[in-house]
């Protein structure tokens, strides 16, 4: 008989809705591309321009390679209010944009502009990398220059402004557009109107939420959507200030314990009247909220996952329902399109009337526009418009906007040389000033308002007569400012609007400087509206360099690229971080003020004591207190905490534990950063005992343990190591009881105590010590927990030698798109090299010495051209002394610092391409086509934490899910999570299971009582009794292989303290089979999702109703070979249990629990594992033969037809072998084999005495005390000191 081997994986889990989805539209998610062009098919009266030069060249002819007309469009003038405009007829989604010059000529536009809008106003310029984008153009008349968009926009309307041309000819044209078809349901809000979607059952119990819209908007205020329920739970979206808010409550107590409010603000100027797209995806508590592409992740606050909503959710403001609630907030008044709740598409349905909107308002299906329109003023603008002159009362009302907290706003000279009216924004406020020039000269100053230039619109209305002025800011009437003071008013015939042509008269010029940068609109003069379009037509007044019809007003400060919580502050050019407080320095704030080591300290040449030191550099963690011990010839790192030593444990129940809690002067994070960083960490742990035992030594369950860091819980003691259930006593057989491998074991009624160090820097910090022993009548105990001591700093001596100039490390990519700081020390004796280099398609970054070891250069490309920073030193760096280099870059700046020598700023351009996009990987000591570096170079850092190293490149060889752990000189896979063994986890740990023999994993952490077992589970990685209560799983993952010639049996099942069950099983017709109950009844696959694959055979998926229980409740015990539990159990399985399995079980894995291997291998959870009979360890599990898939062609059992033969028992196969032949051939094959391996066994047993003898011995046991203590010698994890010298990577 052939035995098969065969693999299984199963997987069951609750499907997660965070996968990107294609939401009506939001999204192009069709499956051809969205690549057509556009204009090609237009007609001529689909176009317009500017200006034409004759006939020849009007806008019909810029057709990508038509020769029509002049072979394209070119304007009467060739300046910068040119334009070339397309109406598609509809919108449409647009993807790319391609350009060339007029055919055969010397006219082509090399930079240029796009504007899009829906209506042909309201115009809105193409945005990228947070500037307005400027696009090249050509080089030539008939070179086509394609640039595809960075994220798609939809528009009906598509404008081109020329920015720059060929200076030997003038603007020429012909352009095509790239996208496709675009459609969605729209909805207008007059702002009173709101639309209701009533829930069916009338309450409605969520935990997953998906939620998605399009909206557009003129105001800066409005509910978008509310839901509320009667228990407190609600969720809003608003706008407030033109920015998103989302408030959402999960649910919070009335004792105020739990407070669920959660409040997220993101995107800005969201009242610009163009579309912006919202996706709120929620599961549970976590949240993701992405506006136009931008994501942001967060989780709510409370201790609830379900949104409990009632009746109702609106959309367009808040429920009439007589609420204080809905009476303070303004509802939305502008345009959604494609809203969808839950899959619920309600634009559809309010358009179908399947929705009842409220009575008061107006619910239309077009979008209305805005009659206002915008006017944006840069630096050298002015807008002229005329007045009436020589009236006796001077007003004038507009709205504006701008970042910049100075700037001329208005000027107008009165009549008969009275005077003028000045308005400027001065500091943020809104100051007048009225110039009298009669008798003799005199000032008026009137000033309103404060932190105008906050980007929003603001109103400014200023009215004067004689004798009168006042000034009234967003209509707030009581706040007006008013005068009285002496005026004769008689108004002039022009108002120049953002600043005054260069060639007025210099008595006429303003007394302010500063030329208004923004946006202004609503501009009313003598009480008239400004026609702008007959300003922009020349039918009325005059205008320079100013855009009408546009505001293109950017946020600099969104997303906000001041790091570390830095302040963010902003003119209409720039933007500028404020980093008091932050405890980091530089352009955006990203710098740490503090050192990252004590080892640094010491090298600066400072004394022992208190010390802040940051030791992730620029990364997130921040910095922290530490006390630097540097009076021995290593430096100490510790770390206090708030337990004072010798704490007494008072008695506790018997189902009752006892927690003490460490609180550090750190996070665990920063603690961690300094365990990783360091050579050897040690923490003193001291337990002083009468009548209460420790660990329950030496064959029971521990009654005391300590959690460490992520909270997993550790069974051994200081002095002792991990999978050594032993106290120091045990290690060195001194303990007071022989029989017991801790003092506090032997149950003495004297005090006793165990004390040592904690010395595995994996498992360090203690944050909890959990006793159990103390519920007998005279059971006391004290415990000390001592501060944690590191010392050596891994990352400030990590060197790696580079002997040959092909020598070189090579690291993942380097990620560092907007902010990057590189530093690290060198020496050397070469005269240049490169330090490192990162390539992408075009971006770059490299570091390199150069000119004979004078210079250090540090060069980089985001896109804009390459750039150079160079620092030159007055003597020769090739002098083998260590060198500081310190290079930064991000959005603001780049500069460089080596040594002690002037920091070498550059600033960054104002607009154009920010991000820093790489590509391969990152080579140090190299770059392609240079020569490499010779030298050392040590203390490699880069965005803030130490280079990792090897396993960036090698991690991948940790196999089966093994982590890959980072060591001074090299990498090895920790295999601790796995079914896996070997120094890559790829050595299956197996078994064979002889028949009645089975193997019990008990979920529940030792020592526990009864009562607490059916609330516990070491699933949960925290101690349960900190934890919730009664845990149950939302998903498990199997995996194993079996082979085995004995059916039906049982091969994997898992109890609970419920009905609910999970089992594999091979039936009685050898097929295999999953079995689950969750919930009172049995079902077969009640789940919500199962993956099934087994050998090569294709994967299978289950999917069941939605209304099945998905929770596998309070998992009790896994059972290996066969199921021996009380209680209830399947019929079928008591059926298949007898007499058990028989066979090989290997690479058992169930969630993040290997069975087999705690039973074989001394791990931390050994102690779960109960085995009836003898587990021998087999490598029966390595390289299975499994069934390997045919192809049809030579599958007899493939059926290409109806009419194909199907062989039977008996009948000829292929060549004509038939299966009786086979069967012979397989026992003598069988009868070989057995020969040939009792000669093998003879020859051994003969030469049994001959040969050399080798063991696996640590080193160093012929000196040890016990076996424990050689291991611990051998062990290089319990022997972590190194000296002093500086070790180094020779490559």
């Amino acid at each position: 008989m052939v035995i098969y081997y065969h693999y299984l994986i199963l997987s069951v889990v609750e499907v997660l809705i965070f996968t990107c989805q294609c939401v009506l539209n939001l999204f192009s998610c069709v499956s051809e591309k969205c690549d057509e062009p556009l204009i090609s098919a237009l007609p001529h009266s689909s176009f317009r321009s500017s200006s034409s030069m004759t006939s020849s060249y009007v806008p019909g002819y810029a057709k990508l390679n038509k020769r029509g007309g002049a072979g394209g469009w070119s304007p009467s003038d060739s300046d910068h209010y040119q334009w070339l405009q397309v109406d598609f007829g509809s919108r449409k989604q647009i993807s790319a944009i391609a350009t060339q010059g007029r055919y055969s000529s010397s006219d082509w536009v090399t930079q240029y502009r796009m504007l899009y809008s829906d209506t042909g106003r309201n115009w809105k310029p193409y945005h990228q990398d947070g500037n307005i984008w400027a696009f090249p153009g050509n080089t030539n008349s008939d070179s086509v220059v394609r640039h595809d968009l960075q994220h798609p926009v939809i528009a009906r309307y598509v404008r081109i402004v020329p920015l720059d041309w060929n200076g030997e000819g003038q603007i020429g044209l012909r352009i095509e557009v790239y996208g496709c078809s675009y459609w969605a349901d729209v909805i207008n809000f007059d702002g009173h109107v709101v639309l209701p979607y009533r829930f069916r059952n009338k309450k409605m119990k969520t935990l997953k939420d998906v939620i998605s819209l399009k909206f557009k908007t003129s105001e800066s205020e409005g509910v978008i959507f509310h839901g509320e329920g009667q228990q407190g739970d609600y969720i809003t979206l608003e706008l407030k200030k033109a920015k998103l808010v989302l408030n959402l409550n999960l649910g919070s107590n009335q004792l105020g314990s739990i407070f669920g409010h959660t409040s997220v603000t993101t995107g800005s100027l969201l009242d610009d009247h163009h579309w912006h797209s919202i996706i709120i995806e929620r599961h549970g508590r976590n949240i993701n909220l992405t506006l136009d592409r931008h994501m942001q992740h967060f989780r709510t606050n409370g201790e609830f996952d379900y949104l409990d909503l009632d009746y109702e959710i609106t959309f367009g403001g808040m429920p009439f329902s007589g609420k204080p609630s809905s009476n303070s907030r303004k509802n939305f008044k502008g345009c959604m399109e494609t809203i969808n709740y839950n899959g619920n598409n309600i634009t559809d349905l309010a358009k179908r009337k399947k929705l009842e909107p409220s009575n008061v308002g107006n619910l239309s299906f077009s979008c209305v526009e805005p009659h206002t329109v915008p006017v944006f003023f840069n630096a050298t603008s002015y807008l002229e418009v005329p007045g009436r002159p020589s009236q006796d009362l001077f007003s004038v009302s507009f709205l504006f906007r701008t970042w910049n907290p100075n700037g001329l706003l208005l000027l107008s000279n009165f009549a008969d040389d009275l005077g003028n009216v000045e308005i400027d924004i001065n500091e943020g406020k809104v100051s007048v000033h009225i110039n009298v020039t009669q008798v003799k000269k005199n000032r008026i100053d009137i000033s309103s308002g404060s932190g105008l230039n906050d980007g929003q619109w603001h109103e400014v209305r200023f009215l004067t007569k004689e004798n009168f002025a006042v000034l009234t800011i967003d209509g707030d009437e009581a706040s007006a400012v008013r005068t009285n003071s002496p005026l004769q008013v008689k108004t002039g015939e022009k108002y120049y609007f953002g600043g005054f042509p260069v060639q007025m008269n210099e008595s006429d010029h303003s007394l302010f400087e500063h030329s208004f940068q923004g946006c202004m609109k609503s501009i009313h003069v003598d009480d008239q509206l400004v026609d702008l379009h007959a300003v922009e037509q020349g039918e009325l007044g005059s205008f320079a360099n100013v855009t009408i019809d546009m505001c293109a007003i950017i946020d600099r400060c969104v997303p906000n690229h001041c790091e570390h919580d830095g302040k963010c502050t902003q003119t209409w050019e720039s933007f500028k971080c404020t980093c008091d407080g932050t405890n980091y320095s530089g352009a955006t704030c990203h710098n740490s003020i503090y050192e990252l080591s004590c080892e640094a300290y010491k090298h600066l040449g400072k004394t022992s004591n208190y010390y802040w030191i940051d030791p992730d550099g620029s990364g997130t963690l921040g910095p922290l207190k530490v006390y630097c011990n540097m009076t021995e010839d290593k430096v100490w790192t510790t770390v206090y905490h708030d337990l004072q030593m010798q704490a007494a444990v008072g008695g506790n129940s018997p189902d009752k534990l006892s927690v003490l809690q460490l609180n550090y002067s750190a996070t665990m994070d920063q603690i961690s950063a300094i365990t990783s960083s360091a050579e050897y960490c040690e923490q003193f742990i001291s337990y002083s005992c009468k009548m209460s035992r420790l660990l329950n030594t030496p064959e029971g369950n521990p009654y005391t343990w300590w959690v460490g860091k992520a909270n997993e819980k550790h069974y051994y003691w200081g002095g002792s190591g991990p999978g050594i259930q032993k106290c120091a006593c045990g290690i060195e057989r001194n303990c007071t009881d022989p029989k017991y491998y801790c003092n506090c074991d032997a149950d003495y009624k004297q005090w006793r105590k165990d004390s040592g160090m904690l010395s595995y820097k994996e498992h360090l910090p203690v944050s909890q010590v959990v006793i159990g022993d103390l519920d007998r009548p005279g059971s006391e105990a004290k415990v000390s927990v001592g501060p944690v001591r590191c010392q050596g700093d891994r990352n400030y001596w990590n060197a790696a030698s580079f002997i040959t100039s092909s020598s070189y490390l090579h690291f993942s990519t380097f990620q560092g798109e907007t902010s990057a700081d590189i530093s690290f020390y060198f020496k050397t004796s070469a005269s240049d090299g490169v330090f490192l280099e990162n390539l992408g398609n075009t971006d770059f970054i490299k570091l390199e010495l150069k000119c004979n070891a004078t210079e250090v250069s540090f060069s980089f490309d985001v896109g804009n051209g390459p750039v150079e920073i160079v620092v030159r030193s007055p003597n020769p760096l090739n002098d083998d002394q260590w060198h500081r280099v310190s290079a930064e870059r991000n959005v603001k700046q780049a500069s460089l610092q080596v040594d002690q020598l002037p920091l070498e700023v550059r600033k960054a351009p104002t607009e154009g391409h920010t991000r820093l996009e790489l590509y391969s990987q990152l080579y140090v000591g190299a770059a392609g086509g240079q020569r490499g570096f010779l030298g050392c170079i040590r203390s490699l850092r880069m965005n803030g934490p130490g280079c990792s190293g090897h396993c960036t490149s090698y991690g991948m060889y940790c196999a089966n899910g093994g982590k890959c752990v980072e060591k001074y000189n090299g990498y090895s896979c920790d295999c601790s999570k796995t079914a896996y063994d070997g120094p890559f986890c790829i050595k299956d740990v197996g078994a064979f299971f002889e028949e009645g023999m089975w193997l019990r994993y008990n979920f529940h952490s030792p020592g526990t009582s009864v009562k607490d077992l059916v609330s516990r589970t070491l699933l949960s990685s925290a101690d349960p009794e900190i934890t919730a209560p009664d845990l149950s799983l939302n998903k498990e993952e199997l995996s194993f292989s079996f082979s085995t010639t004995k059916f039906p049996c049982v091969l994997f099942y898992v109890s609970s303290y419920t009905p609910d069950f999970m089992a594999v099983l091979v039936n009685p017709t050898g097929n295999l089979q999953i079995r689950y109950n969750l919930g009172d009844q049995f079902k077969i696959l009640i789940i919500s999702f199962l993956f099934l694959q087994l050998d090569h055979y294709p994967p299978t998926s289950y999917s069941l109703p939605a209304t099945s229980d998905t929770q596998f409740n309070s998992p009790k015990a896994l059972f290996l070979g066969k199921v021996i539990e009380i209680g209830k159990i399947d019929q079928d399985i008591y059926k298949y249990n007898t007499p058990g399995f028989t066979g090989c079980l290997s690479r058992v894995q169930f969630n993040q629990i290997a069975p087999l291997k705690a039973a074989l291998r001394p791990t931390n959870t050994s102690s779960h594992v109960h085995i009836q009979g003898e587990l021998v360890e087999s490598n029966c599990g390595a390289s299975p033969l499994t069934i390997p898939p045919m192809s049809a062609a030579t599958d007899p059992w493939h059926l290409d037809s109806a009419s194909a033969d199907f062989p039977y028992n008996g009948q000829a196969i292929g060549d004509g072998v038939n299966r009786n032949s086979a069967i012979i051939g397989g026992v003598i094959a069988v009868v070989i084999f057995t020969i040939l391996c009792t000669l093998v066994f003879l020859i051994r047993y003969m030469f049994r005495h001959k040969g050399t003898y080798h063991t696996n011995e640590a080193k160093g046991a012929e000196s040890a005390e016990s076996a424990d203590a050689a291991i611990m010698n051998n062990d290089p994890n319990f022997t972590e000191t190194i000296d002093e010298s500086k070790k180094e990577w020779l490559i």
